[in-house]
């Protein structure tokens, strides 16, 4: 028999999901978000259950476009990092992939690559992120080297997308949340009359939900689409969103231990009453937070109950004291249908997104 361990991926809550993302978004289309082998749910996997609805697929790796072009994927396919050296350009002509150019050494490479077709750009601007992107001061030159290679494209010049990303989408008013980053994007573009013409991306999953009249012509749903939500404050059920990864164990053992006893490694955990532990086959080489405390919510055989102690590598342990009918081989989920990944997610101080990309390679994957 092997250990009693898998994750469960509802292809159809993604599908779902995704197409809350849609309706949120009206006329704009979607980038499904899928790099980090689709936030650890299976690229591939994904990219299938989508195949029909998506408008198209943004990831980071070259190497997984190449994949998704290979499946047959015909959909656009967008390089959110962009390409890294020259030698990449001819391969991105070849499969056809769209491109976010960030710094303006990116746009030199591809002026003097002389591709046989033009590559779509997203051209990313740095409105307070800080992380990727041009500045204000930058501007001037982007459009001097988009329109030298606009004179030395053949056939034509490539299309070209202003983005941005917002860092506080998840607030709600005062005065940050998406307003400061809207109005310096503007500023950055005022003396680009051409600009005005050009489509936008901005939108990642909470400014779809929260503020959808920044869905312009392309939104880029990422964490919204595996079910989790984007906003510390609100659940992913009331926002209809389905949990796409549901990560079920069973009881293993159970151990009867009485007042002042202590339970795993360090014995951070003291019994205050005589206490039924109830041990699972899920550790932190499965991908469960290490640092999840004691408390950290579980279900055992449908039923709510709390971690005890330190999580090990292969096990963790549960409290079965108010489950009677529970024990060996009782039925456990970690996170998904029944324990949003948000709630495990908030009690172990991380991010759904954080433990749906550290679902390890050694637990076994089913497809509903």
């Amino acid at each position: 028999m092997p250990r009693p361990i898998e994750a469960r991926i509802d292809l159809a809550a993604l599908r779902h999901n995704y197409l809350v993302a849609k309706r949120h978004a009206g006329s704009a289309r979607a980038w499904a978000v899928v790099k980090a082998n689709a936030y650890g749910h299976g690229l591939l996997r994904a990219a299938a259950a989508l195949g029909e609805v998506a408008d198209g697929f943004a990831l980071l790796d070259l190497d997984e476009a190449i994949i998704l072009r290979e499946a047959g994927i015909r959909q656009p396919i967008l390089l959110l990092e962009g390409f890294f050296t020259a030698a990449d350009l001819e391969i991105c002509a070849t499969y056809g992939l769209s491109v976010v150019i960030h710094r303006l050494e990116q746009l030199q490479m591809l002026r003097h690559a002389a591709l046989p077709v033009p590559l779509p750009i997203y051209l990313k601007l740095d409105s307070g992120m800080h992380r990727l992107g041009l500045s204000g001061g930058q501007i001037p030159a982007a459009r001097r080297e988009l329109t030298a290679l606009a004179a030395a494209a053949a056939p034509a010049p490539a299309p070209v997308t202003l983005m941005t990303h917002f860092a506080e989408a998840d607030a709600v008013g005062g005065e940050r949340c998406i307003h400061w980053q809207l109005e310096r994007f503007a500023q950055m573009l005022a003396d680009w009359p051409e600009a005005a013409s050009l489509p936008v991306s901005v939108a990642n999953s909470a400014a779809i939900l929260r503020y959808p009249q920044t869905a312009y012509a392309w939104v880029r749903p990422g964490i919204m689409l595996y079910g989790g939500s984007p906003f510390a404050d609100q659940e992913a059920a009331k926002l209809d969103l389905k949990p796409v990864m549901t990560l079920h164990s069973r009881i293993l053992a159970v151990q009867e231990i009485g007042v002042g006893e202590r339970v795993g490694y360090g014995g951070t955990f003291v019994a205050q009453r005589p206490t039924r532990v109830g041990v699972v086959a899920c550790g932190y080489a499965d991908g469960y937070p290490r640092h999840a405390p004691s408390g950290t919510p579980i279900l055992v055989a449908g039923q709510q109950t709390q971690t005890l102690g330190r999580v090990s590598m292969d096990m963790l342990a549960c409290d079965l004291t108010d489950l009677p009918g529970t024990g060996v081989g009782s039925p456990v989920v970690l996170w998904g249908e029944g324990l949003p990944a948000d709630a495990v997610a908030a009690a172990a101080q991380t991010i759904s997104y954080e433990l749906f990309c550290a679902l390890a390679r050694r637990v076994p994957v089913v497809e509903i």
